[in-house]
Parts: structure tokens; sequence; C-alpha cells
């Protein structure tokens, strides 16, 4: 089986996932060719992620001539196939016209059409029979209409909440009709998927989650003593929750004088976060780091008692299993993916948007021997790896890959 993935940009700092997906797949004899339509190589660090960069077939650097010339000799080769394909592209630009900004109209879905001639002539000159989008945003649009245009079967792995607030102007309906299978990371997200389409659709969404490589996660450091301290990572954007999380710390901070977080990510955000720690007088008590590489993350772990995730919306946040990875016990939001993975033996799940729910965690956490608290971190460590396993992960979704075949 010769496979291929498609991601819009690839490779980037917050789709490590995806790097150890396709290279879990690879390590079990399933070669992989990617494809991006661009790359964020100025923003790269860690190693692993320049090496993919290397690897990666970008398809906006071929160059306007190259680009061109290799769809529209596709397009005129397949007639009856470029008919179907541009009137689904008229029909998907239709619908994205009237939904959020990203998920463009005619004019944008006519470029998502070149692309996929692009990427069919070049499947098929590879020699590829599958291709796999990542997210079901343009890069599943990409995939559909390649296919449409006679270029190979497809799936795409949905990870939320993008594709949950925008079903009808992504097409997420004629997306699965159109694939072989689909990827749900959880339950929850099946579910969602579930609500736009017939239930004889039902059954080619699978749910094979996100991993982790556990050999990357040795003994955890012993929790420090004393505290509480929290970390919170993410991006300093609306869907975090992060400005309910200082809302709670103002809340929990008077009956917890040691009482202290740490707050990693960057963002849109950023100035408000820091009004509110202000606002609130809590300066001494929120240490915000700004953005941290994957080790700075880790030393940040290894400084605190627990994770918090105040998440608004999430899909299933891979700081979530890496904390628990690192033997962290976690105070979580109950949205999404979230309750499938923590449970009281590993951590507290509280109402979304609630910053007295969250107060009360941190007060309960406060409250707990430190030997069950330990006991909590190790539930959390076994959990995570029992469930998200990359290279467990990488052969399920082999035998939905090669059941794709027929």
């Amino acid at each position: 089986m010769k496979l291929a993935y498609l991601v819009n940009t690839y490779p980037r700092a917050s789709h490590t996932f995806i790097r150890r997906e396709i290279q879990a797949l690879e390590r079990i004899a399933i070669p992989v060719h990617r494809f991006a339509m661009r790359s964020d190589r100025a923003a790269l660090i860690d190693a692993g992620d320049i090496a993919e960069d290397f690897r990666t077939e970008h398809v906006l650097e071929m160059g306007a001539f190259r680009l061109l010339s290799t769809a529209l000799l596709w397009l005129v080769t397949h007639p009856a196939a470029t008919l179907v394909a541009l009137a689904s592209a008229f029909a998907c630009g239709a619908r994205g016209a009237g939904g959020p900004s990203g998920t463009g109209g005619r004019l944008r879905h006519l470029i998502y059409l070149v692309e996929a001639a692009y990427i069919a002539r070049r499947c098929h000159d590879l020699g590829i029979g599958h291709l796999h989008a990542h997210f079901g945003t343009n890069s599943a649009t990409v995939a559909l209409l390649a296919h449409a245009l006679g270029g190979p079967r497809y799936s795409f792995t949905v990870h939320g909440p993008e594709e949950f607030d925008a079903p009808h102007a992504l097409s997420l309906r004629q997306k699965i009709e159109g694939a072989a299978f689909v990827v749900a990371i959880s339950s929850f997200g099946r579910s969602q998927l579930c609500r736009w389409v017939a239930p004889a659709h039902w059954d080619k969404i699978k749910v094979v989650h996100c991993g982790i490589e556990p050999d990357r996660f040795p003994q955890p450091m012993p929790l420090p003593p004393g505290g509480p301290h929290l970390v919170a990572v993410g991006r300093l954007a609306p869907q975090k929750g992060f400005g309910i999380l200082i809302e709670a710390m103002a809340l929990a901070a008077p009956a917890l004088p040691d009482l202290h977080l740490t707050l990693v990510g960057d963002g849109e955000l950023q100035g408000q976060i820091k009004g509110m720690t202000d606002k609130f007088g809590l300066g001494p008590r929120i240490t915000l780091t700004g953005w941290q590489d994957e080790e700075g993350v880790r030393r940040a772990l290894d400084a605190a008692q627990a994770l918090i995730l105040p998440s608004f919306a999430e899909g299933l946040p891979m700081v979530l299993m890496e904390a628990m990875a690192n033997g962290r016990p976690v105070i979580a939001t109950a949205i999404a993916g979230v309750p499938e993975l923590v449970n009281r033996d590993c951590g507290w799940v509280v109402p979304a948007g609630d910053a007295m729910a969250l107060a009360t965690a941190i007060h309960a956490l406060a409250q707990m021997p430190a030997d069950r608290l330990a006991e909590m971190g190790r539930a959390a460590r076994q959990t995570v790896f029992d469930r998200h396993d990359i290279d467990q992960l990488a052969s399920a979704l082999a035998r939905h890959f090669h059941e794709a075949q027929g």
C-alpha cells in the first residue's frame, strides 16, 4: 500500500502529533509521502520538525508555473472528472461563502481545485493509492476534489473544535460521504460527525486517538511539596478559557497563601491575561513564561503538582496527555473528549466556564494528602499509556487503511 498524508501547513510546532503518527506508521513498514500546501519553516525550532520539513513536498513552493502546468495537464486530460470536480468545488464554495473566515467562497475553492489537480497528478505519478488528510478543513477539501478528479480514495482525521463550529460551511457531510473512512480522535468527536450524515455512513467513522511515545516519558520527577503549584499550557486564545482560570485563581487565593500558577504560552490575549492578573492583584502568584519548547514545557510540568486546563473548546488536547504521562494529576473542564480520558482516579473534571468550580477543584487538590496525590499521578500516567500509545494507535489506523483498499 502506498500512502500519502496531506496537511495544510506542515510541519509546525503544534502538529508534532501528526509527525509521531506518520513515523509510527513507517515503523510498521507503511511508507508515507508527505504533502503540505505550505511550511511553517521560519517558526520551526525542534530538530525533528526541521528534519520533517525536508521530507515534505510543499505544493505552493513548486512555483506558479509548475503548479499550474501540472494541474492544467491533469484537468484537460480528465474532462469528465473535471466537470464533476468543478461542480463540487462550486457547491462547496457556495456553502463556505456564508461561513466563518477561512472556510472560503467559490474563488478560494477554485484554488483548491488547482491544488487538488496537482495532488491527483503527483499521486498518480508516485503510485499512491490512498490519501489521508489531517483536519476536516481545506486539506480535506483538496482530498475530496482530488478524488473527484480521478485521484486516489481518501480519508481524513477530524480533531475539532473548528470543524464542529462550521460543519455546513466546511461541507462536512459531503466530505464524510465521499471518504473511504473518517477518523475522530474521541467518541465525542465521532458523535459530532454522526450528526451530519445518515446512519448508513456511521460505520465509516472510526475512533483513533492521537498518541504519545511512552519512551519519551521516563520515570517522572516526584511531585513538589507546598503550594499548590499549578501549570497551564496553551495558546492565549479565546477557546482556551484562561480568563476564567485567572478568575478562579482570584477566588482560590485568599485561603491558599502559597498557591501559584505557571502559565506557558503566548497569543492574541496576552495583554488581556496580564491585565486580569494585575486587576486581581495576582502578579506574585502567576508566572507568565511565554512560549516554551518541549523541554521548557517539561520543566514547567516537573515543577507543578497538577496541570489545569480551563478550556471552553478542544478536541482532545495533547498537553493533557503529556501532563498525565509525566505523572501529573489534572484539573480539566468537561468538554469534548476530556471526560473520556480523565476520571477521579487521576484528576478532577469540572463544568466549563465556571470559575467557582475550578476554584473548588484547586481547593480539593490543596487538601489532598501528598501520597494520594502521587497515587493519582501514577494512575494518570498508566491511563494515558494504556489508551494513547502511538504504536498501538498506528496499528489500528493501518488496519483501516488496509480495509479501505478492499
